[in-house]
């Protein structure tokens, strides 16, 4: 899905999780020192990329209204349901499967997707989608319906003026029922809903097969 030679690149587990007390409201909330910390820690490392994310409860979201309850007393949505690949602005995206774009959008607020891609795919019947979202603005010229070939590069890790104002990464989720969205689908859901989330949005790693490969 993105370039990496397993005999050669390194991969860095990253915990955003709230367990992680050093990544405080003062990392998190302002992009250059959230963008300083993602590089210190691949830096530290020498590792090409920083991954994870499935299934984990985050602070992070903290810093953006997108997350926050509409109205006071509801719970907030903290619960992240992609799987998060950190590198450098520009990294291209590759298909991980054929696939037909299902639909486009720029979620351009603080905190949302950014410019979105995403594609449906079969297997053996059974229809499912992808989601990428953090893309480049420039990404966004792919038509619906346009097929997209295994390993064809579609998409491009974008800027934080493009992608939601987070540092450079892709976010990449499974839904098995996108349920009639377009452009967007809930990456982030309340933790009282997990459950019924987690069974919507297998673990995406079945996709980007990444896992085997991290060191540390």
């Amino acid at each position: 899905m993105v370039p990496f030679d397993p005999q050669q690149d390194k991969l860095v587990k990253m915990d955003f999780s709230v367990n992680n007390t050093s990544l405080d409201p003062a990392v998190f909330s302002q992009i250059d020192n959230f963008s300083n910390y993602i590089n210190l820690q691949l830096s530290q490392h020498n590792a090409r990329y920083g991954i994870g994310g499935y299934g984990e409860l985050r602070a992070v979201y903290s810093a953006s209204p997108v997350f926050d309850a509409k109205q006071a007393g509801e719970e907030p949505r903290r619960f992240h349901l992609g799987l998060d690949i950190w590198g450098p602005e520009g990294t291209p995206v590759s298909a991980p499967l054929g696939g037909m774009v299902h639909s486009l959008a720029f979620n351009n607020q603080p905190g949302d997707y950014g410019a979105t891609i995403i594609l449906l795919h079969q297997m053996d019947g059974i229809p499912f989608y992808s989601l990428y979202g953090h893309l480049s603005l420039e990404d966004l010229v792919l038509l619906e319906g346009t097929y997209v070939n295994r390993g064809q590069v579609f998409a491009h890790f974008g800027k934080p003026s493009e992608n939601g104002q987070w540092p450079p990464h892709l976010h990449l989720q499974m839904i098995m029922d996108i349920e009639m969205r377009k452009g967007d689908y809930p990456g982030v859901c309340r933790f009282s809903e997990r459950e019924k989330y987690l069974a919507n949005c297998p673990d995406p790693d079945l996709l980007a097969n990444l896992n085997q490969f991290v060191l540390y």
